[in-house]
Parts: structure tokens; C-alpha cells; sequence
């Protein structure tokens, strides 16, 4: 009797181990909520996408390819974590030095198809940035490119305005329908820009269309507060950006083909 006993121990206990052991080389997918992350894996596109002349803006792992504006290399408060770029705003409340700055591609872009993930903080504010001109004259990114919000649109004070809710081209064309998800929760975007026909998609639905740099889009510009910022909207080629609004943002699967 003593024997079976044993032995039924030493099998459960076998069973046991082998449940729940993990080999050091195995991901570890994560589920939170909307989130299904896996730790440490490096992002890759299929074999299509490659045919289909898509590259990676970045690889899940690093921030190698981007740099905050008007530096050399990525500001510190920008953390790669679980396959995402996450701006950490809450250092400033550490008795740290926060290191941020609006995060930039090292390229520079014409015509693009960019595909990308975004959720952002509670009452939360950050944007998509494009046609970049980069220059120690300009202070800020948005001097000279144009914006896609991104918005936690239930109480961030900006959703009370025009034209500043999330998939809005910023200050310039409201968004057609609103598609955005709550806070903290992943939206999908697509901004296609060809020949100066831009479309903003938000959840799979083209939210904003227009044209850019002909005499309607100078007319709009002028109507807006970049009025007083000459070179604004006027670049052709630029970098892209992740915008640092002081918010806890993060964005992931970031990738671009060049049209």
C-alpha cells in the first residue's frame, strides 16, 4: 500500500512540473484586457508583407531607428516594454529628470503607407506627426507637420474642442466618424499620404481624406492657429513622430511601406 502511494505521489508530482515549467527560451504571452503581449519577442512581418515592400519602423525590442526631436538619440522617458514604445510620463513625479521629447523616425518619408497601434492614458493626449521638418529653428515638430490626434475622448479637456478629438487631422479637418476606443484600449491606424492625397484610418474606417500644399489646404492652414507658423504643412518629405504630451502613451506593430 505504501508503495502505491508513493508511486501515485512521485506521478502527480511529475504531472505538476510538467504543467507548469517553463524553459528559459519560451515567450510568456501576457493577456491584459485588450493586451495580448508576448515578453522579450522581436516583431517581424510575414512573408507578404516583405514581397509587398513593407519594413519595420521598430522591432519590438529597441528604440534603434528613432531619435527625440532635435537630439541624437531617444529620450530616456521613452521605455520599450512587452513589444511596445511606451512614453513613462510618470517619472516626472519620481524626483526624476524626465527625457522625452516628441520620438522621431531617423528616415525621412514622401509617399508612405503607415500602419501602427496606439492606446493612451486615462484622459490622455499624444498624436501622429508627419512631413517633419527637422531643425534647430523650430522648436517643436508641429511647426511644420501636420497631426493625427490621439485622444482619450471621454475627459481630456481637448475633446470639448473642434477639430481636436481622436482621428481629427489636428486643428485642421474633424474626423467623419468617430471609431475611437476608450482609454487604454488599442486603436488601429493607417495614414496613406500619395502625392499630397492624405487619408487618416481609425479601426479600419477613412476618417479624414483631403489634399495637401494645393490653394485649398493654404486656405484651411491659414484658418488655423499654425497661421503664425509659415513652414507648417509645406514639407513634402519628412520624418514621422510619436508625440510627448506628458501622457502615458503607447504605440506597437509600427510599420511603413514606401509608395
Amino acid at each position: 500500500m505504501n508503495k502505491i502511494l508513493i508511486i501515485a505521489f512521485v506521478a502527480l508530482t511529475s504531472l505538476f512540473f510538467a504543467f507548469t515549467y517553463h524553459s528559459p527560451e519560451k515567450k510568456i504571452n501576457l493577456n491584459n484586457g485588450n493586451d495580448k503581449l508576448t515578453i522579450d519577442q522581436p516583431l517581424t512581418l510575414t512573408k507578404e508583407e516583405i514581397k509587398d515592400g513593407w519594413e519595420l519602423l521598430f522591432d519590438g525590442k529597441t528604440t534603434k531607428g528613432w531619435h527625440s526631436y532635435n537630439k541624437k538619440v531617444a529620450g530616456s522617458s521613452w521605455k520599450v516594454d512587452n513589444g511596445t514604445i511606451h512614453l513613462n510620463a510618470a517619472e516626472k513625479d519620481n524626483f526624476q529628470i524626465r527625457d522625452g521629447g516628441d520620438l522621431l523616425t531617423d528616415q525621412e518619408f514622401d509617399n508612405f503607407d503607415l500602419k501602427l497601434e496606439w492606446k493612451i492614458d486615462t484622459c490622455g493626449n499624444s498624436g501622429i506627426i508627419f512631413f517633419i521638418h527637422e531643425d534647430p529653428k523650430y522648436k517643436y515638430c508641429w511647426e511644420t507637420g501636420p497631426e493625427m490626434q490621439v485622444l482619450d475622448n471621454k475627459c481630456h479637456p481637448d475633446a470639448k474642442i473642434i477639430k481636436h478629438r481622436a482621428g481629427d487631422l489636428y486643428d485642421l479637418i474633424s474626423c467623419s466618424k468617430e471609431t475611437v476606443k476608450p482609454a487604454l484600449q488599442w486603436n488601429k491606424v493607417e495614414i496613406k499620404s500619395v502625392n499630397g492625397k492624405l487619408d487618416l484610418l481609425l479601426n479600419g474606417v477613412n476618417v479624414v481624406s483631403t489634399q495637401l500644399w494645393d490653394d485649398g489646404w493654404k486656405k484651411m492652414v491659414a484658418g488655423s492657429k499654425f497661421k503664425s507658423m509659415p513652414d507648417f504643412g509645406t514639407y513634402k518629405k519628412g520624418h514621422i513622430a510619436i508625440q510627448d504630451h506628458g501622457n502615458n502613451v503607447w504605440f506597437r506593430n509600427i510599420k511603413i511601406k514606401k509608395l
